[in-house]
């Protein structure tokens, strides 16, 4: 399951980053094909899952002259993960042929409590829709029990994926029918609408005994590894050429690509791992190699977490 494979090599062709990663919000495959509640693609029914071509004329413009994009993202703040990919997930749906946003991050509220937000109610010639989306990042087990949800874990080891199905299931998607939904819903002339879920990200398994994917995984899901850090050096003496260098949250989505003048080079990643607090916060590492023009792509990334995790100071999080 992976969303218009014709498009495989555009990501390629792109330079900008933002739209690198809204290209990535569209094309990357979900991480699971088994759901509790149906899964589908905002853009099923536009044009543009009939004419891959014109989605990919779109990207490559918006690349020449990222400027709409970037007031659009400048309009909200996106220093949260989650946040950054709905908006660009809004940004695209706007433009899409024969996709009508109704509402996006819609509150639900109960005599002044929010109960929730809709992410999008959206119609198309498939009819209305109520779609939760997500991108998540989580780690697998290191001993056995991989295919159980409940093993895999947030970077911060509080979330976990069998809790987020649950609050799909039970809580985010019910809540577009629910009696405290409908009149919001009349106001936008919706009598009702049809629930799925879109769950994007990568899966980490851990680098020193591998792991079982969880049950329902899409087989195209996006992968890396995850070990601790007193197994960083036996670990980076293993792989292949390149450089190592952390990744900031907000570049989390599309794989890596680094100028030339902005590659660690082995001596900075070593003063950088020296100067790491040992309880720090999982950090997302990638693996650079030189590519065409001298830029560097990313080929393996990896979560460096601490000794004690999943365990976690309660500071920390």
């Amino acid at each position: 399951m992976k969303p218009f494979p014709s498009l495989a090599e555009l990501p390629d062709q792109l330079h900008t980053a933002a739209v690198r990663d809204l290209a990535w919000v569209l094309l990357s495959p979900p991480l699971l094909s088994v759901t509790p509640q149906p899964q589908r693609h905002p853009l099923q029914a536009s044009r543009w899952s009939h004419t891959p071509g014109l989605l990919a004329d779109w990207l490559l413009q918006l690349d020449g002259d990222s400027g709409e994009l970037d007031t659009w993202l400048a309009q909200r703040s996106v220093r949260r993960l989650g946040l950054y990919y709905e908006r660009l997930w809004q940004f695209a749906l706007r433009a899409a042929p024969d996709v009508h946003i109704l509402a996006a991050n819609l509150p639900v509220r109960r005599g002044g409590h929010t109960l929730g937000e809709l992410d999008l109610l959206l119609r198309d010639e498939q009819g209305v829709h109520h779609l939760e989306l997500a991108i998540k990042l989580y780690l697998g087990p290191a001993q056995g029990g991989g295919e159980q949800p409940a093993r895999w874990l947030g970077p911060g080891s509080h979330d976990r994926l069998d809790i987020k199905l649950a609050h799909l299931d039970q809580h985010q998607l019910p809540l577009s029918a629910s009696v405290d939904a409908r009149p919001l819903l009349a106001e936008l002339d919706i009598h009702s609408a049809q629930p799925a879920l879109w769950l994007g990200g990568y899966l980490f398994y851990p680098w020193a005994c591998g792991s079982a994917a969880p049950h329902g995984a899409n087989p195209q899901h996006l992968r890396g590894h995850w070990l601790h850090r007193r197994d960083w050096p036996l670990f980076a003496a293993q792989r292949g050429e390149g450089y190592w260098q952390p990744l900031q949250r907000h570049a989390w989505l599309a794989a890596a690509r680094i100028e030339p003048q902005d590659l660690w080079p082995t001596a900075q990643l070593d003063a950088w791992l020296t100067t790491l607090p040992a309880h720090a916060n999982a950090q997302l590492l990638v693996r650079l190699v030189e590519g065409p023009a001298g830029k560097w792509f990313e080929t393996e990334r990896v979560f460096l977490v601490s000794d004690l995790w999943p365990a976690q100071p309660e500071n920390k999080e």
